[in-house]
């Protein structure tokens, strides 16, 4: 297997940036050379890939924003709506170029997926797939607000019925203060998870950072194969 990570999501808007830039940093914290890698992003304006500028301050790199980032689109949809919508494909070989030549020039590489694990690329190819195609593990971005329960075990479902390696999941309270039903909700999925949950984002203000103790860093660096 790839020594690195990929971070997919159980839904968009779940806050799969911050748990990514947040493994980054913790990695970082940790003595490693992280590279990092958004391989599509869409709704690119004329600020350009901001979930791709953030991953790369969280490593701290200074690899060009083509090659973290090698397929952007304008419109905010899956990568090959988007990408129809501009008349050309997802260009795969783009994207197996970037992480062949990020995974050669750092120590571990962090890939951020768009969206879910069965978001599209191409007509044929989602991103479940391009993990396979990677070998690397998955850590999985949960919302914390209700209907996390469902999302996240369909996500593990899925994950396991195609072979792929699970991580962990990372909870994140993107949407801010939770009600008390979301509250009970959550600790019901908690308790489902068991081990298996390595993290929690808790609600953050614009530009904060989450603290040490959020992730643990242990149990994800176990799914790293030896160098």
């Amino acid at each position: 297997m790839t020594r690195g990570l990929f971070v997919t999501g159980t839904d968009t808007g779940v806050g799969k940036t911050v748990v990514a830039c947040a493994i980054a940093r913790g990695l970082v914290a940790r003595g490693l050379d992280v590279g990092v890698l958004k391989p599509a992003e869409t709704g690119v304006g004329a600020d350009g890939p901001l979930d791709a500028q953030a991953l790369r301050e969280a490593a701290g790199v200074e690899d060009p924003l083509d090659r973290i980032c090698p397929q952007q689109f304008a419109l905010p949809a899956a990568p090959t709506v988007a990408a129809a919508a501009e008349g050309r494909p997802v260009d795969l070989a783009a994207l197996d170029a970037a992480f062949h030549a990020l995974r050669a020039g750092h120590e571990v590489l962090l890939v951020e997926g768009a969206g879910g694990l069965l978001v599209p690329v191409t007509a044929t190819f989602c991103m479940a797939d391009l993990a396979a195609r990677w070998e690397l593990p998955l850590v999985v971005a949960a919302r914390a607000a209700l209907g996390t329960i469902n999302h996240t075990l369909l996500t593990l479902e899925a994950l396991e019925r195609r072979g792929l390696a699970l991580a962990g999941v990372v909870v994140s309270h993107a949407g801010g203060p939770l009600s008390d039903a979301d509250a009970a909700n959550l600790e019901a999925l908690r308790r489902a998870l068991g081990p298996r949950l390595v993290g929690e984002i808790p609600p953050l203000a614009a530009g904060e950072e989450p603290g040490p103790g959020a992730l643990d860093l242990d149990a994800l660096l176990h799914h790293l194969p030896a160098e």
